[in-house]
């Protein structure tokens, strides 16, 4: 992917501003669930339309509400429906999920040592609430974060900045002093529209097409988010 500003760049960029508060996104950004997700999709749209979800339009839609997502393989539907097929994709997603749950390189190591040095985390996704704790647990993230905040906690949710003043209240957080972490559009434009600096993950496979919300930051590495040693 061609950016604005090189890695090098992007080093010393992160490092001049001390944030204390910071929100990640889950799937894609502290855990890679990808793989897992189109697996998912793939026995989904077998079972219930007759033809697997292709996986560029899966990887596409990667960030938004398990509903919104469905409505766009499936068409529209009513909540009975909805539960149905909710039901049996998270009930084979919890089947399946030791064969592709994984945490990203570098992510435990540099939420322990921001924890260690005082700054406050929070994840703010579209994962569920049920699976997304679930998760956490499973791969010992979640004694890092302070608050979760999931499609269940808010009413409008992400691109909508919502979901990102939500997490701020919860840990108590002020935008000015806060940094947004995501690897979807939809989480930096969340960020951005809550007034905060924004940083996608670039070892996403996909090709960001940003619009007018750019990232504050590009991350090459998890551990760029570390304060730099004096």
């Amino acid at each position: 992917m061609a950016f604005a500003i090189s890695i090098k760049e992007i080093t010393v960029l992160t490092t001049m501003k001390k944030y204390h508060y910071y929100l990640f996104d889950a799937d894609g950004t502290i855990i890679d669930t990808r793989e897992l997700i189109y697996q998912c999709f793939m026995y989904t749209g077998k079972k219930f339309a007759g033809a697997a979800v292709p996986r560029g339009l899966v990887d596409r839609h990667i960030g938004i509400p398990l509903r919104n997502q469905m409505e766009i393989y499936f068409g529209p539907m009513d909540d009975e429906r909805f539960q149905e097929i909710s039901q049996e994709h998270m009930n084979y997603q919890l089947k399946i999920y030791p064969d592709y749950l994984r945490v990203f390189p570098g992510v435990s190591d540099t939420l322990g040592r921001l924890c260690d040095a005082g700054k406050k985390l929070a994840v703010v996704t579209s994962r569920r609430s049920h699976t997304l704790g679930f998760f956490l647990q499973e791969t010992g993230l979640h004694g890092f974060f302070s608050a979760l905040v999931t499609p269940e906690s808010t009413k409008r949710h992400k691109p909508d900045p919502e979901p990102a003043f939500k997490a701020l209240s919860l840990i108590g957080g002020v935008a000015e002093r806060s940094l947004f972490i995501g690897d979807s559009t939809y989480d930096i434009e969340c960020g951005t529209r809550a007034g905060m600096d924004t940083a996608y993950i670039a070892w996403n496979e996909q090709t960001p097409e940003f619009g007018t919300c750019n990232p504050t930051f590009f991350l090459e590495q998890f551990e760029q988010l570390l304060p730099k040693k004096t």
